[in-house]
């Protein structure tokens, strides 16, 4: 005992591997790095000593931290051992022989366990025989149960305590120095309410009596308990494992609560449904509470509450790979900066919907709701109520729904019988969210963040709840809408790494093919620079296509879509819209009539439109009016800026001067490429027909180029303009004047191109009048007001038309503003590389939203 002169005077120490080292003063002397001793209680589920593999692990995992400290090791059951505890019990309670081949392979499997792990002769002989034990008296239980085919709540309680029992002794054994304790003999409940609960003062008291002399490493079951009253056999519950190991070290005030299990820790989400799903590294007691709650099955729920009142954190570790940090759980996280920690869902919910004229105003309604499933032991997890009082509807689990419609209609039934109240209405086919994190309640916004986004993704909310701490905002949706739901909120809350936008790419010709190889060259870039992933999910051409949620291969998809499935529009259209994935984009490089029918499909699913086919946006106004309309009022996207100009910036031109209140009085404009390739290469050396063929080969025009020469998509590109700039032009309105006669678009391409030929002299000879006058060929469209041309015309010398070279396009917009001296915009307006540019920067518009 020190005297005052020698008093024990304590500074400032630091963590390392789990233990304190400080510098003391002790009479007058420094002794530095005094070691000092911490305990830790560790719980391993059935997952960490459910294999030899995880067995061993967990021995390493101890012994590393005994050397730091005392610890208390709490076990669950062999991973898998009590389902096949209860699965035998009701095998034998059906009077089915095949109870005792289900017994035989439990007994086998923990001997094998013991034969692998356990090196000592002696004490794996010692060992067999306690299991032996055991077993023969749960073989009794077993026979007994098969006899008298009664399985009763107490049976039961027996025998899946010997899931814990038998494993607690392997690992008690199997680590050198540890002392077993039986869990039985200090965590005690009682009985309320049809279930056992813990009985809080005595538990904390016999656990502090049994460890008032803790051993250096203590082995505990996990799980069982016995009644406070009758010494019966009880439980914790499923994941009552978690729940012993916090009792006792909140009783014992130990340093740190360990849970090792077969994960990193809490996850952003559910990591089988979102892909960049991570580890949270920090969570407040209240975020870790709400997760467990809502389906997060990382710690049992129950565990977190005797370890926050004695402000203990809890540390969820995986047994699979011990230097990987996890997640801590603690009551203040430093430097929390994101709204929102995860999302955790519960599918097969059920929705209870009481409702009736008597309940406004009425005291004491939910009293009685809440009152009656309590009794009856039911769970309520979500509760929203109408403002009028009218109504409230529960949420509880698909199995627990009748018994709850029972229990309200027998607590109800004099209302409901004297029309006050209506029966309950149970609606099912239904999952919970919920989005969790404490820093919401300073970001103004976050419920109508959540709600925008799952509106544009056409998610509809059935109903939804907030508590006044604004930790947790849980809704309620469809079954078949919670992958999408989990997907676009990960995303929209930015707990993904990377934005995703999922591709659907139709058509893989000269556009389509250059659109998914610019996609596959600037793919990491984006990732990187943008945080933006393309993850193109489908491709399809004419006759076959290939999806995959994951994303497909675009370096090898040619080959692929060889041996692919056969597809057809209606294939495709059922195939999207089944897949319902979040943030997707059907982009359409086709010239298909069928496909562009589709669009209307597409839109009503919230999947945003990119398209180069323009058989939409030129075809009948009402239909493009549709599609406009359907676009706006669900927030997707239907952009097809390269129906014009390719890569130029024309409609979103037209659209940006309309909104900010402009007006368009006029459009002249070269808008065919093709055409415009073709009356410049036009020579004394170069006749009309030969043009016609270079541009075909230059990938100019399409493949049959008749299309180019008719008109047609010169006209549809003017019906397009027309339409942005306010007008509703239908094809037909169109005054076209063509330069060849209609014979020639008559018959085979083959004739076609026999034919051509016929041309060149009238050509040539009206080209050499042009030269003389100084005037050029220009193909133009023109829009005054309502009336619309196409013709082709012979343009001056210093007309802004006449030294249009190459390919190029041009458009003049005659407005309110630019009305003395028009708008010009200029540039490439042809070609299968500029076009896929132009498609690719519609999805890097929709992707920057």
């Amino acid at each position: 005992m020190a005297t005052p002169s020698q008093s024990l005077v304590l500074f400032v120490g630091y963590a390392r591997n789990n233990s304190y080292f400080c510098s003391a003063l002790f009479g007058g002397n420094i002794i530095p790095n005094l070691n000092v001793f911490f305990m830790k209680v560790l719980k391993f589920g059935g997952t960490s000593v459910g294999s030899v593999e995880s067995i061993q692990s967990l021995k390493h995992i101890v012994e590393n931290e005994a050397q730091h400290g005392d610890v208390v090791v709490v076990v669950s059951a062999l991973g898998g051992i009590t389902d096949q505890l209860l699965a035998t019990s009701l095998l034998a309670q059906q009077h089915r022989d095949e109870w005792k081949a289900s017994f035989d392979a439990m007994v086998a499997r923990h001997h094998k366990m013991i034969d692998c792990i356990i090196d000592n002769a002696d004490a794996r002989q010692q060992l067999a025989q306690q299991l032996d034990t055991l077993f023969e008296q749960l073989r009794s239980i077993y026979f007994g149960v098969y006899l008298v085919h009664d399985l009763s709540e107490k049976t039961t309680n027996t025998i899946v305590s010997y899931g814990e029992r038998l494993s607690s002794l392997i690992v008690a054994t199997l680590i050198k120095g540890a002392q077993w304790f039986d869990s039985r003999t200090f965590i005690k409940t009682e009985r309320a309410n049809h279930k056992n609960l813990l009985d809080n003062e005595l538990t904390n008291q016999l656990v502090k009596q049994t460890f008032a002399r803790q051993p250096h490493i203590a082995l505990v079951p996990g799980f069982i308990s016995t009644d406070r009253d009758t010494g019966e056999i009880t439980n914790l519950g499923r994941g009552g494992s978690d729940y012993t190991a916090a009792i006792i070290a909140a009783a014992l005030d130990a340093e740190v609560l360990e849970i090792w299990t077969d994960v990193n820790g809490f996850m952003t989400a559910d990591p089988r449904v979102i892909k960049g799903a991570y580890t949270i590294a920090e969570l407040s007691y209240i975020e870790a509470m709400e997760l467990c709650n809502f389906g997060a099955k990382v710690v049992y729920p129950p565990t977190i509450y005797p370890v926050c009142v004695k402000n203990i954190p809890i540390k969820v570790k995986n047994t699979f790979n011990p230097t990987n940090p996890g997640t801590t759980i603690k009551a203040e996280i430093a430097n929390d900066h994101k709204p929102i920690k995860g999302i955790s869902s519960i599918n097969g919910t059920a929705l209870i919907t009481v409702t009736g004229l008597s309940m406004v105003g009425v005291i004491g309604v939910n009293r009685r709701i809440f009152t009656a499933l309590a009794n009856r032991g039911i769970s309520v997890f979500m509760v929203a109520q109408a403002s009028s009082e009218n109504s409230t509807s529960i949420g509880v689990r698909d199995e627990d729904a009748e018994k709850a419609a029972q229990v309200l209609n027998e607590t109800f039934a004099a209302e409901i019988e004297d029309g006050a109240m209506f029966p309950m209405h149970i609606k099912r086919g239904l999952a919970t969210v919920a989005i969790v994190g404490a820093n919401m309640k300073d970001l103004p916004g976050s419920a109508g963040k959540l709600f925008g986004t799952l509106g544009r993704s056409g998610i509809s909310v059935i109903a939804c709840a907030q508590g006044a701490s604004e930790t947790n905002i849980s809704f309620v949706v469809k079954s078949e809408s919670l992958r999408k739901a989990l997907n676009v909120i990960h995303d929209s809350f930015f707990l993904s790494e990377y934005k995703v936008l999922n591709l659907f790419i139709c058509g893989v010709g000269t556009v389509g093919g250059k659109l998914i190889e610019q996609i596959r060259r600037q793919h990491e870039t984006l990732k990187a620079r943008n945080q933006l992933q393309l993850n193109v999910v489908g491709i399809a051409s004419s006759k076959r296509a290939i999806f995959n949620r994951e994303g497909l291969d675009l370096a090898h998809y040619q080959e692929a879509l060889q041996t692919a499935q056969l597809s057809t529009p209606e294939i495709l259209r059922r195939t999207i819209t089944e897949m319902n994935m979040f943030n997707s984009v059907f982009v359409d490089c086709t010239a298909s009539r069928d496909i562009a029918a589709l669009y209307q499909q597409f839109l009503d699913h919230n999947i945003s439109i990119i398209a180069a086919n323009k058989i939409a946006a030129s075809g009948p106004f009402n239909a493009y009016a549709a599609l406009k309309k359907t676009a706006l009022q669900r927030g997707v996207k239907f952009r097809y800026e390269t129906n014009v100009g390719a890569g130029l910036p024309i409609i979103s031109t037209i659209n940006d001067l309309r909104n900010s209140g402009d007006q368009i009085l006029r459009i002249e404009a070269v808008l065919s490429g093709t055409l415009n390739f073709i009356f410049n290469e036009i020579s004394a050396e170069v006749p009309f027909s030969e043009a016609v063929r270079r541009a075909q080969a230059m990938g100019y025009s399409e493949p049959d180029p008749r299309i180019d020469l008719s008109g047609i998509d010169v006209v549809r590109k003017l019906v397009i303009l027309a339409r942005e700039a306010g007008y509703a032009v239908e094809q037909a309105d169109v005054d076209k004047q063509l330069f060849i006669p209609q014979r020639y678009f008559e018959g085979t391409l083959d004739e076609f191109w026999q034919l051509l030929p016929q041309l060149d002299a009238e050509f040539e000879t009206r080209r050499r009048q042009l030269e003389r006058e100084g005037k050029r060929w220009r193909f133009v469209a023109t829009m005054d007001g309502q009336k619309t041309s196409v013709a082709l015309k012979a343009v001056p010398r210093g007309h802004p038309f006449y030294q249009l070279a190459g390919s190029n396009n041009i458009v003049l917009l005659t407005t309110a503003r630019y009305k003395e001296y028009p708008m010009l915009i200029q540039g490439y307006g042809a070609g299968a590389s500029v076009t896929a540019a132009g498609v690719f920067a519609n999805i890097m518009s929709i992707a920057n939203i």
